[in-house]
């Protein structure tokens, strides 16, 4: 078989896996994040549940934004960087402008991590 098929292959599953693993631990630690201490009045309002419930998934959707931001960037600087590597083995005077696009890949990062900025500044 093709060595590069089965990387390929490898890498997805391993991407795979490691979803599954986050969320099986997220769905496992949600019931836990906001569970009611004993201690405290066994009576809640509708209003204070639905102010969870809000929390949670501000936090969640926090959480997806920065994620994806950081594995498109990831994905981005793989391709360029790459392609960049190539190019300045080719012309050594392309090093500047090959640093310019593997920047403008890792502001995606960036982006990613204001806007879960801006989402828990609205929680």
């Amino acid at each position: 078989m093709n060595p590069a098929k089965e990387f390929k292959k490898k890498v997805k599953i391993s991407i795979l896996i490691t979803f599954l693993v986050i969320v099986m631990f997220a769905i496992g630690g949600i019931p836990n994040i906001f569970a009611q201490d004993h201690s405290a009045s066994k009576t809640t309002t509708v209003k204070e549940q639905q102010g969870n419930s809000q929390l949670g998934l501000g936090l969640i959707a926090a959480a997806i934004a920065f994620g994806f931001g950081a594995v498109g960037a990831g994905i981005a600087i793989g391709n360029v960087g790459s392609a960049a590597m190539g190019a300045i083995a080719e012309k050594p005077e392309l090093a500047a402008q090959a640093l310019i696009f593997i920047a403008l890949a890792e502001g995606l990062v960036v982006f990613g991590f204001i806007t879960a900025l801006m989402i828990l500044g609205k929680v």
